[in-house]
């Protein structure tokens, strides 16, 4: 089995870990930017006000989250976006791709408990089901959860790909062109190859006449020519190449994971004709969408102890050795 099945199944399969609801945060599997603070989203609402304004997107587009786990990350933006610009969330639409019924229920019931009947909510199943006049398009962590290949250059030169057999590894010997030549365009001589990339692109500029999108992801513009792919259990981070590592007790019971390779992404959304806007890290990018005037913000109408507690929070987001920079930013636009 070629390991892009074998991680497909891993995450989606009948049993695969993202059909179940998992718990993000301390009680979790791991943590996200969206579970660290509310001025994440709330900074993300900010960049939506500041689009509108600027005339990049009118006023009745539709704010689409994809991959929105319990819905946390849209609700955020939408509560900053009131607060900002209350008269927007009377034009404004908003939508969530969602594949998995159990997800959706859990992030009708949450726009339920926080709005009531003040936000509609519209879900898609699938990427391909958004046909919009204009959108503003988020995404955060959704690139890493795209099936990959893993390669790896013997010392004669060989490329070889990573395959499964009964939860065991193996290397085969490559005869994929598309892999073959994804390593010769980028210099890859270990390390993960995403697909779908291209599709991914290609459907978004197909279906939505005009655009911006921002995705949230860890990785680098350039590879690294090493494996990233990983393991999370409980916090702890398990190298799928771990000695001993027993991967048949972790499928479809952990989060498995990758460093994005940037520049392919980028590549991908150029050659489909969609500008890349910037790439930057997570903490260049929020500080650029205006997460120290929220906090600003916060201070005049909470007072100092409230925007103290958030401060921390903020910190954890922006902090150079940790998500600040560990998480990079791409921005996209359709015109």
């Amino acid at each position: 089995m070629k390991f892009s099945t074998y991680f497909n199944d891993w995450l989606y399969g009948e049993k695969g870990y993202y059909t179940q609801y998992h718990t993000i945060g301390k009680e979790g599997d791991f943590y996200t930017s969206v579970s660290t603070s509310k001025f994440f989203g709330g900074t993300i609402g900010k960049k939506v006000v500041d689009t509108i304004n600027a005339g990049v997107l009118p006023k009745d587009c539709t704010i689409v989250e994809i991959g929105a786990h319990h819905g946390y990350l849209l609700a955020d933006m939408i509560q900053f976006i009131y607060t900002l610009q209350p008269e927007l969330l009377n034009t404004l639409h908003f939508a969530i791709v969602e594949k998995f019924p159990h997800l959706k229920k859990q992030q009708q019931k949450y726009f339920k408990d926080s709005f009531g009947d003040a936000v509609q909510l519209t879900h898609y199943s699938d990427i391909s089901e958004v046909k919009l006049d204009s959108a503003f398009i988020v995404a955060n962590e959704i690139f890493d959860a795209f099936a990959c290949e893993l390669i790896y250059t013997t010392d004669t030169g060989i490329k070889q790909n990573l395959h499964i057999h009964d939860h065991k590894l193996s290397l085969e010997t490559c005869t994929d062109e598309y892999l073959l030549n994804i390593c010769k365009r980028y210099a890859i001589s270990k390390g993960e190859i995403s697909l779908g990339f291209e599709d991914f692109a290609q459907t978004l500029y197909t279906n939505i006449k005009k655009f911006i999108f921002v995705t949230f992801d860890y990785g680098e513009k350039y590879p690294r020519n090493d494996f990233s792919t990983r393991i999370y259990h409980k916090h702890k981070v398990y190298p799928i190449f771990e000695e001993n590592l027993d991967l048949k007790t972790f499928f479809g019971q952990s989060d498995i994971t990758y460093d994005v390779n940037f520049m392919h992404l980028i590549d991908s959304f150029k050659e489909t004709n969609i500008k890349n806007i910037s790439y930057q890290t997570q903490l260049k990018a929020l500080v650029e969408f205006g997460i120290i005037s929220l906090l600003e913000i916060l201070k005049e109408n909470a007072g100092e102890n409230a925007y103290l507690r958030e401060v921390q929070k903020v910190k954890t987001l922006l902090e150079p050795t940790g998500m600040g920079d560990r998480f990079k930013v791409a921005v996209f636009q359709k015109d």
